[in-house]
């Protein structure tokens, strides 16, 4: 059964129990980066959906806020609006405002392209760039790869994936990691979240990933995951708040 919410999200009875029960359960977690925490690892094992949005030049777009599997960039939406949610209203208004220029639900106003939505976020001041230490370089690419959205412009910078392990005392729980696409008229192809797993001195960096390969939402050591992945280079951003 889908139930509609008052902003026009649709949301099966079953994944508003769900994010009910996730955001009852998370309310001894109070830090962002323990909220991070708390909701990138229980989202752990669902499964990889393609193309979980709906809308198109033809179809009306869907704020989907679905549970029941995801691709890399709407995994991270979730948790990042899970995250900073108290009810179901309050998770469904930040998913929107993560996902569309200025929260408008329409297909042309969707984030499309991870370095504009990382921009406008900074710009928010949702997110802060960790992309420009020593070591980056800037890129300049003409995004034309949605049928029927205006191409645009964007300058951003990112490290050579030679940086990674001089990079890695800088990290932080919940940051987000982007990877370059070396195809032209596409800045990146996959994202994912970062937390270190174990004790202090002998933790390993993981990023949790909704993983096509995988076929599910899972955790693997970011080192494998650059030995195992061609890559333009990454970039690195911090949740704020």
């Amino acid at each position: 059964r889908m139930s509609v919410a008052a902003n026009g999200a649709s949301l099966s009875t079953e994944d508003r129990h769900f994010v009910q029960q996730l955001l009852k359960e998370s309310q001894a977690y109070v830090t962002l980066r323990e909220r991070l925490n708390f909701f990138s690892q229980r989202l752990q094992g669902r499964p990889y959906l393609s193309h979980p949005l709906i809308g198109s030049l033809a179809e009306p777009e869907q704020l989907v806020a679905r549970m029941d599997g995801f691709d890399c960039v709407t995994y991270i939406e979730t948790v990042l609006a899970l995250a900073q949610a108290r009810d179901v209203e309050s998770y469904l208004q930040r998913l929107r405002a993560w996902r569309y220029a200025g929260g408008e639900v329409s297909y042309v106003k969707r984030l499309h392209y991870t370095t504009n939505w990382h921009r406008v976020h900074v710009e928010q001041g949702w997110l802060k760039d960790l992309t420009a230490f020593e070591g980056s370089v800037a890129r300049t690419k003409i995004l034309n790869r949605v049928p029927g959205v205006a191409p645009i412009t964007e300058t951003y910078r990112v490290y050579p994936r030679t940086k990674l392990n001089e990079l890695m005392h800088r990290l932080q729980d919940g940051d987000l990691i982007y990877f370059g696409s070396p195809r032209e008229g596409l800045d990146t192809y996959h994202v994912g979240m970062l937390f270190r797993v174990g004790d202090h001195l002998n933790g390993k960096w993981m990023m949790r990933h909704a993983a096509r390969r995988q076929g599910q939402v899972t955790e693997q050591p970011l080192t494998e995951f650059f030995q195992q992945t061609p890559m333009s280079g990454f970039m690195l951003a911090r949740p704020l708040g």
